[in-house]
């Protein structure tokens, strides 16, 4: 018998399948062929299932068909649970830019009303200058513009909470290994749960560090030996000699937790301990001798 989108052919004899488009798209998806005696489908056989009548209204209703797989198929995308959070820590990073450009170009702007700060802007960082022109409040440009940025600060901090909370919940055992924020933008730079979690170690380890990684295979740079997951307090805080170590102990735990979360979605509490352990004594000097 071979199925077909509009029903099954047996012995010259054919069994439409009756329903709307999106039930004919349904059909496609799980009919399975063997593709070595597969006969491509042709208006004339469906005809002769009393699908349609002639070639026009055969390729209209395979036009609706695709159309409403498509539809379903865009719906499956946008109800996955990672969706969300990847637009909102794409939104948190892209707000973090339009601070700090907005914050260098008002403490330029400050500075040229005050030449005399000039020396001291040199030691105060934008972010501090623009609090301070917006506290001390007054009317002009300037000052609505460091009281605009002040407030996105504060809607950016609100956000970069409920990122984490968010990543908590999608993402449970990276966010357990990492912090919430920091396993959001691995999912970022991924492009989703389920990209990330077919990464192996070796890319987890370096994601974020394009820049530095594209130094090495044009200029023969240093090999970058983390990207993202500097931000870890055991490999930022790792002496110098281990830090390499300890981020490929943390990426290769990382690349389970990532598999975890997308095929279980639920913590795992033992695999989480016993990976803090791991990564802990990966950063002490000992660890350094453990295979």
């Amino acid at each position: 018998m071979k199925s077909y989108w509009f029903g099954d052919v047996d012995d010259g004899k054919c069994i439409p399948f009756s329903g709307d488009a999106a039930a004919y798209s349904r059909r496609v998806r799980v009919i399975r062929t063997n593709m070595d005696v597969f006969v491509p489908p042709d208006w004339k056989i469906a005809a002769a299932c009393g699908i349609c009548r002639d070639r026009a209204e055969y390729l209209s209703l395979l036009q609706k068909v695709c159309i409403a797989g498509s539809e379903q198929a865009v719906r499956e995308q946008y109800a996955a649970k990672d969706v969300e959070l990847l637009q909102m820590v794409r939104t948190l990073d892209e707000m973090d830019t339009v601070i700090n450009v907005l914050s260098e170009r008002v403490a330029d702007w400050y500075q040229i009303r005050h030449p005399s700060f000039s020396r001291k802007y040199r030691r105060t960082p934008a972010h501090m200058l623009v609090k301070s022109v917006s506290e001390r409040g007054g009317g002009g440009a300037l000052g609505k513009v460091a009281t605009g940025i002040t407030g996105l600060s504060d809607t950016r901090t609100a956000l970069a909470k409920e990122v984490s909370a968010r990543a908590c919940e999608v993402m449970p055992n990276t966010s357990a290994l990492i912090g919430g924020l920091v396993a959001a933008r691995l999912l970022s730079h991924a492009g989703g749960l389920k990209e990330l979690s077919r990464l192996p170690a070796s890319t987890i380890q370096v994601i974020g560090a394009r820049t530095a990684l594209f130094m090495h295979i044009r200029n023969r740079a240093p090999a970058p030996k983390h990207g993202i997951i500097f931000q870890h307090r055991r490999v930022h805080n790792a002496p110098r000699e281990i830090r390499g170590k300890v981020a490929r102990v943390l990426a290769g735990k990382l690349a389970i937790a990532a598999r975890l979360d997308f095929y279980r979605g639920y913590a795992v509490p033992e695999f989480i301990e016993e990976a803090q352990v791991r990564i802990d004594l990966a950063g002490t000097i000992h660890g350094d001798n453990m295979r």
